[in-house]
């Protein structure tokens, strides 16, 4: 199973939020048996979405042919305002490009939904990632990870991800690739 972990998030160091948490994804579906590739929006290098343009960018062709391949995806964002990132979203409406394909949006795949917090509020974020996926005929799993993020790093040195997040990381990933879910 092919799987894409989109991060939806500016930030591309290795050692932050979105790049541990990325990280720790494509290392445990790998270890459950499927190829995990990460696409980092920051890396993209994806425009304003602008549907009068005569030829598609190539940074939004190499997305939509990324988003098209995929078996599933997960999607990473932090909380902005109440909502995903606006870069997320940005490349989200660029696959109104697809809209004419015979399988268009993301018709009938997997989405695992993934945001953190300062706060307790990161649900607002999964909901904002749930109503778009289904709106791009993508079927967003029931299991999301709303994530409070000064609960994310387990101490003492607050580096790795928490044995609790890790469970629920898990579980998310165990059900986008249908396999037997297990707890470390």
């Amino acid at each position: 199973m092919n799987i894409l972990i989109v991060n939806g998030s500016l930030d591309g160091r290795e050692a932050s939020t979105p790049g541990k948490l990325a990280a720790y994804l494509k290392n445990h579906l790998e270890t459950l048996g499927s190829q995990a590739t990460v696409f980092h929006m920051v890396e993209s290098g994806i425009p304003l979405f602008d549907y009068t343009l005569n030829k598609t960018p190539k940074g939004v062709e190499v997305m939509l042919n990324l988003f098209r391949h995929a078996d599933a995806h997960i999607w990473l964002t932090p909380l902005y305002h109440g909502s995903m990132t606006g870069v997320m979203k940005n490349c989200l409406d660029w696959l109104e490009l697809s809209s004419k394909e015979e399988k268009p949006y993301l018709i009938d795949k997997l989405i695992g939904l993934v945001c953190w917090a300062d706060g307790g509020q990161a649900m607002q974020g999964i909901n904002a990632m749930d109503a778009v996926a289904k709106a791009l005929r993508a079927w967003p799993v029931p299991f999301t990870v709303p994530i409070v993020r000064n609960a994310l790093f387990a101490a003492p040195d607050y580096k790795e991800i928490s044995q609790e997040y890790k469970n629920k990381l898990n579980l998310l990933a165990g059900i986008i690739t249908s396999k037997k879910v297990t707890t470390i």
